[in-house]
């Protein structure tokens, strides 16, 4: 466990970065520190390996007080994810990821050994290990930089805005990722970032930190978006964070209908009538595209498969929440949600207007366990 009891920051200019924080941090939690620039944010997670030392307060881990621990010695047992990865650009990938290792006496050999072990567990072709940080993409270099935290096997992972520097898709790629990473090895993450999508996502609980270094809430994602405790959560969160709370409820009950495909092939001698659209798929009944009678007309006038059709919005996975459903419908061109299965093929179509239907059903459901409980009590 790690725990903030009274602690605050103020530096010699006057600037009051960290108020006063109290905190308890559970042990192989995931713990996002969210917040606009300048809120400290940063400041109170790097205080728990001591690269900043707080001006008063007591920071614990496992009810030991961190001050009373080797600086060198507390970093060695933490791991530390930055932006940018940070890499030592003279090394290659698997000596990078060895250095933790190597510095607390491992041999070279066996932390080499090791380190790609931990670089497949963070799904990096291991073909890359030879190579330099500079040879690398940023996805990776980041990926690097999680294996190189990760290879001393530490309890507890640092993670300071880690994805903030790489494309949306390679960012999303990532955060799949490391939920991934933490339900196998179930370590105590502290992560930083300013966004409260990337926050919502990946913490079991979130800090949401205002002006000043003030602690405005901390609690589970979805209490913090259906009951913002200031003003100023509810302002960060986002007017649309009913849309984003319905991440939170399972599409478990939602009807799957049957929709029109044809392959890429056999597209051409579909009929279609105005208003109806043709979802294309290719050989693996993987989405291509919508069509509707434009594009029909135009595909059979000799245009391509791809000018002819619209491309298609998000789709909805397996096991997928109410926010993936809405979304997949909202997004499509012809007002249908795609669901696929496991390996991307189509199993049918999603209705937005079931999707509010199933909101409906769930929130009058849990309003009537809230009234039953409330009877039940003695």
């Amino acid at each position: 466990m790690i725990s903030f009891e009274g602690v605050t920051k103020q530096y010699p200019d006057g600037t009051l970065a960290v108020d006063s924080l109290d905190l308890r941090i559970e042990d192989r939690s995931f713990t996002v520190f969210v917040g606009p620039s300048g809120c400290g944010k940063t400041t109170s997670m790097r205080m728990i390996n001591r690269m900043i030392e707080p001006t008063s307060g007591t920071i614990s881990v496992d009810g030991r007080d961190i001050s009373t621990v080797d600086a060198v010695k507390l970093r060695l047992g933490i791991g530390y994810v930055i932006q940018s990865a940070g890499l030592l650009p003279h090394r290659t990938v698997v000596d990078n990821v060895a250095t933790v290792p190597v510095l607390t006496g491992r041999s070279r050999k066996e932390a080499r050994r090791d380190a790609m072990e931990v670089l497949e567990r963070v799904g990096l072709d291991l073909s890359l290990a030879t190579r330099y940080p500079s040879q690398l993409s940023g996805g990776q270099q980041q990926r690097v930089g999680v294996a190189r935290a990760l290879a001393a096997d530490p309890p507890i992972l640092l993670m300071d805005e880690p994805f903030s520097a790489v494309d949306p898709v390679v960012r999303e790629d990532l955060q799949t990722e490391m939920l991934r990473l933490q339900a196998d090895l179930k370590k105590t993450i502290v992560f930083v970032t300013h966004d409260i999508d990337e926050a919502v996502k990946l913490g079991d609980r979130i800090a949401v930190f205002g002006t000043g270094g003030t602690l405005q809430q901390y609690d589970t994602p979805d209490v913090v978006l259906s009951a913002p405790a200031t003003d100023f959560v509810a302002s960060f969160v986002g007017r649309d964070r009913g849309y984003r709370g319905l991440s939170f409820r399972h599409g478990d009950e939602l009807s799957v209908h049957p929709i029109t495909t044809a392959s890429e092939q056999d597209a051409a001698s579909v009929r279609l009538d105005e208003g109806q659209w043709l979802l294309v798929v290719s050989a693996e009944g993987r989405p291509r595209g919508w069509m509707d009678v434009t594009g029909l007309e135009a595909l059979k006038s000799g245009a391509s498969i791809a000018d002819s059709t619209s491309a298609g919005g998000s789709l909805y996975p397996p096991s997928g929440d109410l926010r993936q459903a809405l979304d997949a419908a909202i997004s499509s061109p012809s007002g249908v949600g795609v669901a696929v299965d496991a390996n991307g093929a189509v199993l049918g179509g999603i209705d937005a207007t079931e999707v509010v239907a199933l909101l409906a059903d769930q929130r009058r459901a849990e309003d009537r366990e809230r009234g039953r409980q409330y009877f039940e009590k003695p």
